[in-house]
């Protein structure tokens, strides 16, 4: 056994788990934990607000795979960071948040202490996959390595962990630190994989729906597709698991031209927000069939299929192949030819949405294939869930279903943290980019090369046109007075640019690519000149 505090035996649980960079803000009740980060040698990104160090972690995992760890002050700081780990939680990733909390004695009382709350373990839970309290050193390494065998294990997810003010710096003896093995997934049950198997086999026109529960089961899912010339669409987080590159790999603009005559819906590691009746797309075709594959036996209440496997993403896409094999399947002649005119059509059709098209034209054209892009709540942003094509997964990352205005600048530091030679793009709006500009001085400080792009129409632009068409013309607390964002920037010691025209975009572009810096270009669109983007994302019934 080793004597150390109790900041110490936390880390030494983050170090055996691989951990050498987490994102945090320090505070009176965290300070042993953050000189433990020190002692240890850990890189700690710090940040101007304890919902940056939260992102950030998100970003860091989301684009890496690995989980991201940050660390804030108990209280106001948890809750400052809580739209994160509620992301987290929306969108699977494994995130863990280290806090602190009142001293020992003061634990339960009630009794007003600074950053207490009346049950902050509590409040954690609803919003986390796990949570512990940690209330002696020794006890450390091994809740830390619950925590990552929980977030790692089945649907993943975030966790958290708080400690003591005082047990931070009190000493023990500790035991080594250990890592779990996260827990064995449910296998596929061979009779609901032969009654999938036979569904594919009756089948003429399938469509494959993927979310991130299958971003480790691309090779799979893309055998399968080219099997039965299934398309494979993605809505937001699994776009890039079948690349928009192969004629197979679909947006939602063009899956949506071949829905009416789809028979079969095959979801894999997804909510299936699309085809969900009523949710996104308005309707579901007659007769249709339906095969999901999750790992979280939950969601087969949440959305009931015909078929319901219940495995890992992969493990069940592999036996599904396997088992379509062996019953055969006959292609629909045409096929392809159907697919590709309805990519085509998509595509024309989208041209309508501008400018925001002809930035995001420019914006892949400039980005390699690696590239990664957070979209942010914003005009552009909303248009480039279909309007940009994704080559590769984890390369495209959203806020999910909690769509959170203000997270895409300080996800896209984080992905940059965690993918040092690859180029990070931030997609935001004035009013969203202004939730956290002063991130900024942490890009700085840490020389965080992000490329940030804030498209400017002084306005919550989608809140001031639902209001306009919605409310007779009346425009509440929708228009914005911003900062001249290329000072702002070079205030905080960013280059910066100004565009005021898609043809000016290019070499803005190229230009901040190679500057290895923080870059924010303010790209000016006059207020009210952007076509609405949701006819691709609620379409009409047709």
């Amino acid at each position: 056994m080793t004597t150390l505090t109790g900041g110490e035996a936390i880390v030494s649980g983050l170090v055996a788990h691989g951990v050498d960079t987490v994102f945090g803000l320090p505070g009176a009740q965290v300070y042993g934990l953050f000189d433990a980060f020190h002692q240890a040698q850990l890189k700690v990104i710090g940040a101007r607000h304890e919902q940056a160090c939260g992102y950030m972690a998100f970003g860091y995992a989301r684009s890496s795979g690995r989980p991201g760890v940050f660390s804030v002050v108990p209280g106001p700081g948890v809750l400052n960071a809580s739209a994160a780990l509620l992301t987290a939680f929306g969108c699977n990733e494994p995130v863990l948040c280290v806090t602190g909390q009142v001293p020992t004695q003061f634990l339960g009382k009630g009794r007003g202490h600074l950053h207490e709350m009346p049950d902050q373990l509590a409040t954690l839970r609803t919003y986390v996959k796990w949570a512990e309290r940690i209330e002696h050193p020794g006890n450390a390494p091994t809740v830390v390595a619950r925590a990552f065998q929980e977030m790692m294990s089945g649907r993943r997810g975030p966790a958290s962990v708080e400690m003591p003010w005082d047990i931070f710096t009190q000493r023990a003896a500790t035991v080594p630190a250990q890592v779990l093995e996260p827990m064995p997934a449910p296998q596929p049950d061979p009779d609901m994989i032969k009654q999938a198997a036979a569904l594919v086999r009756n089948s003429k026109a399938p469509m494959i729906f993927v979310g991130s529960g299958a971003i480790e089961a691309g090779e799979e899912i893309l055998e399968l597709a080219e099997m039965i010339d299934a398309p494979v669409v993605a809505f937001r987080s699994g776009r890039g698991i079948v690349s928009n590159a192969h004629e197979l790999g679909l947006t939602m603009a063009a899956a949506y031209k071949l829905w009416p005559t789809t028979d079969l819906m095959i979801a894999i590691g997804t909510r299936a927000e699309l085809p969900a009746s009523g949710f996104r797309w308005p309707y579901q075709p007659s007769g249709l069939k339906s095969i999901r594959i999750d790992i979280d036996p939950a969601e087969m209440r949440r959305l009931a299929a015909d078929v319901a496997i219940v495995a890992d993403a992969k493990a069940g896409a592999a036996d599904l192949v396997a088992a379509v094999k062996k019953v055969g399947y006959a292609k629909s002649r045409g096929r392809r030819e159907d697919i590709r005119e309805a990519t085509a059509a998509a595509q024309a059709e989208i041209q309508r949405i501008q400018p925001q098209m002809a930035y995001l034209k420019i914006l892949r054209e400039v980005l390699p294939a690696n590239a990664i892009v957070t979209d942010e709540l914003s005009q552009v942003g909303f248009a480039s869930w279909y309007g940009f094509p994704i080559y590769q997964p984890r390369t495209f990352i959203t806020s999910g279903y909690q769509g959170t205005l203000g997270s895409g600048f300080p996800t896209a530091l984080g992905a940059k943290v965690a993918n040092p030679d690859k180029p990070v793009v931030a997609i935001t709006g004035d009013g969203g980019f202004m939730f956290g500009v002063q991130e900024l001085a942490t890009a700085v400080q840490f020389n965080i090369g992000v490329v940030t792009l804030v498209f400017n129409n002084n306005a919550y632009g989608n809140v001031r046109r639902d209001q306009r068409e919605r409310f007779d013309g009346r425009v509440v607390a929708s228009d914005l007075v911003n900062p001249d964002f290329v000072k702002l920037a070079e205030s905080f010691g960013v280059a910066a640019a100004r565009v005021t025209a898609p043809e000016q975009f290019k070499a803005a572009m190229e230009k901040a690519l190679g500057h290895g810096g923080p870059v924010l270009i303010s790209v000016e669109v006059p207020r009210d000149s952007e076509v609405s983007p949701w006819a691709f994302i609620h379409p009409p019934k047709p």
